[in-house]
Formats: C-alpha cells, sequence, structure tokens
C-alpha cells in the first residue's frame, strides 16, 4: 500500500541534502543493486542510517517499476531474514511512497548492538560509503569491544536455556507482530528460530560464546531467572496524591519487560484520567499515546548494568519518570533538534515488532505533540546520568479520578476476584488493563453481543483497544464464544469462560 502522509515531506528533504554516512539512495528500478546489502550491513554495524531505493545518487527519483515494487520489497525481507545473506538476521521493514507520480521505498536502518556480516563479510562505514573490514583484525576487534562496551543487552549466557523463558510470552510476541504484519516473518518461525531472528540468541565471534542475551532474559524471561541475572533489577509506580510522604498506591515490578509494560499500563489507566480528542476525525486517547511512549523509554531505553531503580510517579499535577542512562548529551531535550540513539536495540526493535513503538525517536515528538492537548502545558525531558521526564496532568480531572477511580476498580476486582485467580499470576488482577477489567465486569453474569459489549462501555462503535482487549481475554480464556465452532457467526455472543 503506496503511503502519502507528512512523512514525504521529510523525504524530499533527505533527497535534497543528498548521500551521506546514514545516507544511501539506490535506482533498484527493476531489481535490487548487489551492494544495497552492503549498505544494510554497513549502517548496522556503525551508526545506522536510511536508504532510499528509486533514486540515482544525486537524489534524483527515477522510481521504482510498478510491477517490481512488490517483489523487491519481498527480496528484501526475505534476504535480511536469510543467515546466508545477513548474519545474524535482522527484521527491516520497508516503506512505500509515490512523489511525483513514482514510487520510491524507504528503509530505516537503527544501529545495532551486534556485529553483523554480510555473505560472510563485516562491511563498516564512512563518508565513503561501506569498506570490508572482515581480514583487519584490529578494526574488527575494534567493532566487537565497541558493541559490547556499548551494549549491555548483548552479555550471552551460554548456560541459560528455553525452559528458562516464558514460553507463552513468545507466542504472545508472535501474535502482536503479525496482528501489525499479516505477513509478518515470526508466523513462520518456530520459537528457537523466532528468538535467533530478534537477535536475542547469538554468537560472540571473539570468545565463540553463545547463548541467549541479557536482551532476552529481560523481555521474556521468568521472574526468578531475571532475579538470578539482575538482582537490583525492578521498576517502582507510586502514586502521590493524598500521602505525599509516603504513597497512596504502589506497583513494586520485577518481572520482565512484556509483563512490566502491561502492569504499568494498568497502573496508569486506574490512576489518570483519559480526555475527549478527536485526531482525522477519529477518537483517540490522549493519556494513552502520552503514556504509551512514557512507559516504553523507561523500559526500552535503559542503563540495565546500573542498580539505579526505574520509577514511575503520579504526583498530584505531573507524572516523573527516572531511569539509569548512558547519555549521548545533557540537558533539556528539545525535539526539533533531537537525535535519537539507541540506548538498547535490541530491545527497541523487539518492542518495534510487536507493534508498541514506532520508529526510533518518534516517541520523544508524539510526548510534546500530545502533552500540550492533554494537560495545556509542554513535558520536559532532561537527558542526564539519570533520564527524567516530566508530563503534566489535568490537576482536577486528576483528583476527581482519583477518589472515583478506586472506587471502580476495586469494585471490579471484588466481583471477579474468586472466579478468574486461578488464571491470573500471583492470584490478582495485575496483568490486566483498565479495558479488559471493564469488559469483564460488564460480561458478569451476564451474554452479550459485541455491539452490546461496546455499548455498555460508553461508546458508539469498536475502537482498537476494545478488539484487543476481547481478543487477549479470550486468548488468556477468561471468556468465550457462545458459538465456539463459528467465531464470525452473526449471533456470536460472549460469557465469562464456564470453566474458570
Amino acid at each position: 500500500m503506496i503511503k502519502i502522509d507528512k512523512n514525504i515531506k521529510n523525504i524530499k528533504e533527505i533527497l535534497r541534502l543528498g548521500e551521506a554516512i546514514n545516507i544511501e539512495f539506490k535506482e533498484s528500478k527493476e531489481k535490487l543493486n548487489r551492494d544495497v546489502f552492503d549498505a544494510v550491513c554497513g549502517f548496522l554495524n556503525r551508526n545506522g542510517g536510511e536508504i532510499i531505493l528509486g533514486a540515482k545518487d544525486d537524489g534524483s527519483i527515477v522510481g521504482i517499476s510498478k510491477d517490481f515494487v512488490d517483489k523487491i520489497k519481498k527480496e528484501f525481507v526475505t534476504s535480511m531474514n536469510n543467515p546466508n545473506k545477513i548474519n545474524p538476521t535482522f527484521y527491516l521493514s520497508v516503506e512505500e511512497y509515490e512523489i511525483d507520480k513514482k514510487v520510491i521505498l524507504y528503509i530505516y536502518v537503527p544501529e545495532s548492538s551486534q556485529v553483523h556480516r554480510c555473505s560472510g563479510k563485516i562491511f563498516d562505514r564512512n563518508e565513503d560509503g561501506d569498506f570490508d573490514i572482515t581480514n583487519n583484525t584490529n578494526l574488527v576487534a575494534d567493532m566487537y569491544f565497541r558493541k559490547q562496551r556499548t551494549y549491555t543487552e548483548n552479555q550471552i549466557y551460554p548456560f541459560i536455556t528455553l525452559d528458562d523463558l516464558k514460553i507463552e510470552l513468545i507466542k504472545r510476541a508472535r501474535k502482536l507482530a503479525v496482528n501489525q504484519r499479516a505477513n509478518h516473518p515470526w508466523q513462520d518461525l518456530n520459537d528457537m528460530e523466532l528468538l535467533k531472528s530478534a537477535g536475542l540468541y547469538m554468537k560472540d565471534y571473539q570468545t565463540g560464546k553463545e547463548g541467549f542475551t541479557l536482551a532476552a532474559v529481560l523481555l521474556l524471561g521468568k521472574d526468578e531467572l531475571i532475579t538470578a541475572v539482575l538482582p537490583h533489577y525492578r521498576t517502582d509506580a507510586i502514586l502521590r496524591v493524598e500521602d505525599i510522604d509516603r504513597y497512596d498506591d504502589r506497583d513494586d515490578i520485577r518481572t520482565n519487560l512484556i509483563e512490566s509494560y502491561d502492569r504499568l499500563m494498568v497502573f496508569v489507566e486506574k490512576h489518570l484520567s483519559d480526555k475527549f480528542f478527536l485526531e482525522n476525525d477519529q477518537r483517540i486517547s490522549l493519556r494513552n499515546r502520552i503514556f504509551r511512549e512514557v512507559i516504553s523509554n523507561i523500559l526500552i531505553h535503559r542503563d540495565y548494568a546500573n542498580s539505579f531503580p526505574a520509577k514511575f510517579i503520579i504526583n498530584r499535577d505531573v507524572v516523573i519518570t527516572e531511569n539509569s542512562n548512558k547519555p549521548h548529551g545533557h540537558g533539556a531535550i528539545n525535539p526539533e533538534k533531537f537525535s535519537p540513539f539507541p540506548k538498547n536495540p535490541m530491545i527497541a526493535k523487539f518492542f518495534k515488532e510487536i507493534g508498541w513503538v514506532d520508529e526510533l525517536g518518534s516517541g520523544v515528538r508524539n510526548i510534546y505533540k500530545y502533552s500540550k492537548a492533554y494537560s495545556g502545558r509542554e513535558p520536559g525531558l532532561v537527558e542526564d546520568d539519570i533520564f527524567q521526564i516530566e508530563i503534566p496532568i489535568p490537576k482536577i480531572i486528576q483528583d476527581n479520578k482519583y477518589k472515583a477511580q478506586d472506587k471502580v476498580q476495586d469494585k471490579v476486582q471484588d466481583k471477579v476476584q474468586d472466579k478468574v485467580q486461578d488464571k491470573v499470576q500471583d492470584g490478582n488482577l495485575s496483568g490486566f488493563n483498565g479495558t479488559e477489567l471493564k469488559i469483564i465486569e460488564v460480561l458478569k453474569d451476564n451474554t452479550m453481543s459485541r455491539k452490546e459489549i461496546i455499548k455498555a462501555l460508553g461508546y458508539k462503535s469498536i475502537t482498537g483497544n476494545i478488539r484487543k482487549a476481547i481478543d487477549r481475554l479470550l486468548e488468556k480464556g477468561l471468556i468465550e464464544y457462545t458459538i465456539p465452532d463459528k467465531p464470525r457467526s452473526k449471533n456470536q455472543r460472549y460469557r465469562i469462560n464456564s470453566g474458570v
């Protein structure tokens, strides 16, 4: 599908500025240039970059022949997941745009935390292009050292096995990725192949060690594994509205990053109000748009070698987050001049594949974009050894929400706790978000169609959040179809699972 949006302006500017250490143009009119993967490898090994297919070296657009667009896209994605071409493999998406009635393909390549080979060769990048350093032992050693020194997520644990990870989270990640793209390559991979494709199982070519990485442990590890590997790891979610000396509510989170994300979003939805907002004639959740980015930031861009705990603190009129950081600058961040730098590229890549973040740098832009509409004030982001974010929140709405929300949440949890406690880890509903809890509540002692559920939740039509919430509750077995053999029946209804 051809995209026509504001990104075209950015692409035109890239074409105008021309090729550079982080920009590469390839004509690829009817087939991929033979050296396009050399450029990809060089970008992965150096500082990342952007590739435009369908443009000459001088930036003039020649376009991709329309009969060959799908073939080129498929060949590129397939090659990136072929270890004989790129090793370790690295999934990249290809975006299609039309400029001046000519089709071009845009590929964003982030810096990788690993050293990659293209057809067995190691490429680096400088102002003159890509150069083969395979036989230069000093340059190769320097590259490995730089990656290992910079990215703690790459640390290999040879004795960790697949049994130490939560297999159900791998299945969930596969489903989320396929929901983002119907033809996502993860759907055809087994668990081990998926983990290798995601860069979570790797080999250190200097030492010969291979195994699961710290990124795999953090993303998918069982709680006891995470505690054994990183005893200091935790994220502290705190509410301070009435009792500002201590706290009104707290969640001490010491689980994997996937379930940490869930629990932090539940904490947000429990204590912060949303605000009606239309974007392109579609209602969106300002609260969730903002805090999706904030939460992803403290989980993805964090120095896990540092024992400083991440903090997510809701005060009366501002939310403050803090996380340990390896700074690439100091002071307040200006979104207009912000140059993103991946702190944990493999973790960030995994979050992107499952649809929880967009491209690198979009989080800062979205935080600034939506915060003004949410509270009438701008956020503050400060980069230092401790990365801090301040998100102003509507004070009056916050106070009202705090008084009312606990009652609603307690009511929901009290009514369904006995039924679902065997299905939910630790015997509580901490792993479910506000929308999911509300669906459970409206289905208590009721059988409803999808339209009736939507109406009971106060909406006129289904939203993406409601659709995902229903799918997840079905997947977890907390609700069930009344006509299980015909999921798409027009008479289909939902109820609390009779076996729960």
